[in-house]
């Protein structure tokens, strides 16, 4: 992880005292709000209502890593339009077993993100392992990235997301320089395609997983692609550390390395994941919905206002929209809305 500093003076006298201490939150039925829950069924009930609208515009657009529970049909082009009535701004098609999707179904997506103004990204394969010590499946493994990145450039979006693989027991340098290696000729073979997709890495949950939040901004600061980025994922942090980088301070500086590596266009155009996570000492177990979990998610829109950070965040909780509409009406209410 980044090497610890100051969290940024402004926003420390933005937030005040209050801000670097978690609020307590009950539990509702079904789980435990602690960081070893587990899952059952899904505590939500009825129908989700849209936010008020923003008293200012949202420097941030909030959205669901899957389809809605609550469109219909269950598909893309059904997510995207209920995201839409929701009045959330995000979808990121889940391509969970492999990257199948229809060429009309694309178009109809692209199509409805043009009319709704819904952003769109994508989340590949978790059969992703880009440090396969086998040559078939490491071959595999970059068809799926490039495969993914391709589906989301025909439904008019950007940010394919994936997890990049893991140690295998191998030296960390070792696996740095190849996944360098990896990363950036995938990068190269879209550009020299004609896909305008940024590929985003994602930061992992587990120690035994490449992908900390130093490996990735150090990895997209060396190669230097301007196609290669990072998803951030907050919660995934917080469970690679067993329950650290939690607070208002450490949101800070994990922006502050962001912007310190890549630059302040990095915070301009955020991928961000956030949801409730349960962890263990061996890093992520499962996600909860936000208030089930002990993830600080106000103390780090906090931080990511007073940074001025921009961009997507993608809720990935089992409650998808319902959870997405928290975090929606606590970012308004923090940023004066």
């Amino acid at each position: 992880m980044p090497e610890k500093k100051p969290a940024p003076k402004k926003a420390l006298q933005k937030a005040g005292p209050k801000a670097l201490v978690p609020k307590k939150k009950a539990p509702r039925r079904g789980r435990a709000a602690s960081a070893g829950g587990e899952p059952g069924e899904r505590t939500y009930t009825g129908v989700p209502k849209p936010n008020p609208a923003p008293g200012k515009p949202d420097r941030l657009l909030f959205g669901t890593g899957g389809t809605p529970h609550t469109a219909l049909p269950r598909d893309h082009p059904g997510a995207v339009r209920r995201l839409r009535e929701l009045g959330l701004g995000v979808y990121e098609m889940e391509f969970v077993h492999g990257v199948r999707i229809r060429p009309e179904t694309c178009e109809e997506v692209d199509r409805l993100r043009r009319e709704t103004g819904i952003q769109v990204t994508a989340h590949g394969p978790y059969y992703i392992n880009l440090f396969s010590l086998e040559e078939e499946k490491l071959a595999a493994s970059r068809t799926r990235v490039l495969d993914t990145a391709r589906a989301l450039a025909r439904c008019g979006g950007d940010g394919a997301c994936f997890h990049a693989g893991f140690y295998q027991g191998r030296e960390r340098d070792e696996v740095y320089a190849h996944m360098k290696g990896q990363l950036s000729a995938l990068a190269d073979a879209l550009r020299a395609e004609g896909c305008n997709v940024r590929i985003d890495p994602e930061t992992t949950g587990k120690e035994s997983q490449f992908g900390s939040l130093d490996e990735l901004t150090r990895l997209a600061r060396e190669a230097g692609r301007g196609n290669l980025g990072i998803t951030v994922d907050f919660s995934h942090i917080h469970a690679r550390s067993n329950g650290g980088f939690n607070t208002y301070e450490e949101f800070g500086r994990i922006l502050e390395t962001i912007r310190d590596r890549n630059g302040k266009a990095a915070l301009q155009n955020m991928h961000i994941h956030l949801s409730g996570i349960a962890y263990g000492e061996k890093g992520e177990k499962h996600h909860l919905d936000v208030d089930e979990s002990d993830m600080n998610y106000r103390d780090l829109l906090r931080a990511l206002i007073d940074m001025g950070c921009e961009g997507r965040v993608v809720c990935e909780s089992p409650g998808l929209e319902f959870d997405a509409l928290i975090l929606q009406r606590a970012y308004r209410e923090l940023n004066g809305g």
